[in-house]
């Protein structure tokens, strides 16, 4: 069975182990999804059964939203409520100043990622090192805000969406929000609301041809070739300029790459979507 759908990720459940439970909902042996969710957060989870696994790299993602709230005053190493080891009384801010602060983070950010996160370092884990008590250097990275607003704020805790370009760790936002305000702070929730197009829906099948970030190419040759996966002529396409490419037939889909007026494979014989 192929399909693409969004799952509701509950908390305290990792995103791998979740998929245990998935493929015993739909009776299926391969499964996959896209962009870990930490166990503490919730919501949308991109999953995939079948060929369509080989899809995930093709999809438009981004940008993402997420809901989140910041207790302030609490410390824990993992930037979650996972690992609280500490909870401290901090003065009240004013709304209209944590409003300005968090309007302040839209844009390109630089920052260092958690130590508690998937980021590899030497072929390990940046939070299996963590664990073992090892030094965990880890790289600056970039993301972009987007647009970040105030939600809520019921001292200590500072409720607000923000969507963020792919990548972005929503647990060192928090920690820089909290640095700006000169306080300890870790996050108590996280949902993702949305993957770009993808939101929860009851796990409704999607088609996946409306969801790809690759665009249409049309291919005038035989659509046999096309489906057997023999080699290909750039002659027979609408569009030379080197790229990766969808391309159709009636029962099947590909995606292709043209380069320097060579054409190959990325995927191949994809069955088309059909509503299950």
């Amino acid at each position: 069975m192929n399909r693409l759908f969004v799952v509701r990720k509950p908390i305290f459940r990792s995103s791998n182990g979740y998929m245990g439970y998935v493929k015993r909902k739909y009776g299926t042996k391969k499964v996959g999804f896209s962009g870990t969710l930490d166990p503490f957060a919730t919501g949308c989870l991109i999953v995939a059964t079948g060929q369509y696994t080989k899809l995930f790299n093709y999809l438009k993602k981004t940008p993402k939203t997420y809901r989140a709230t910041l207790w302030l005053g609490a410390n824990s190493p993992t930037l979650d409520i996972e690992k609280v080891d500490a909870i401290g009384e901090v003065p009240s801010f004013g709304e209209e100043q944590i409003d300005t602060l968090l309007q302040n983070f839209e844009g390109e950010l630089s920052y260092y990622p958690p130590k508690y996160s998937a980021k590899k370092i030497g072929g390990k884990r940046a939070y299996e090192l963590a664990r073992e008590n090892r030094d965990v250097m880890l790289k600056k990275v970039t993301s972009t805000i987007y647009r970040i607003t105030l939600l809520n704020y019921n001292h200590p805790f500072i409720h607000f969406e923000a969507t963020v370009s792919e990548g972005t760790y929503i647990r060192s936002l928090g920690q820089l929000i909290a640095e700006k305000l000169g306080v300890d702070g870790t996050l108590s929730s996280l949902e993702r609301l949305c993957e770009g197009k993808f939101h929860f829906e009851e796990e409704r099948a999607l088609d996946p041809l409306n969801y790809l970030r690759t665009p249409r190419n049309h291919y005038s040759g035989d659509e046999s070739w096309l489906e057997l996966g023999k080699k290909l002529s750039i002659d027979y396409f609408e569009n030379k300029a080197d790229g990766y490419y969808l391309v159709e037939t009636s029962h099947f889909f590909a995606i292709i790459e043209i380069k320097e007026g060579i054409v190959s494979y990325k995927l191949n014989r994809q069955q088309k979507f059909q509503e299950i």
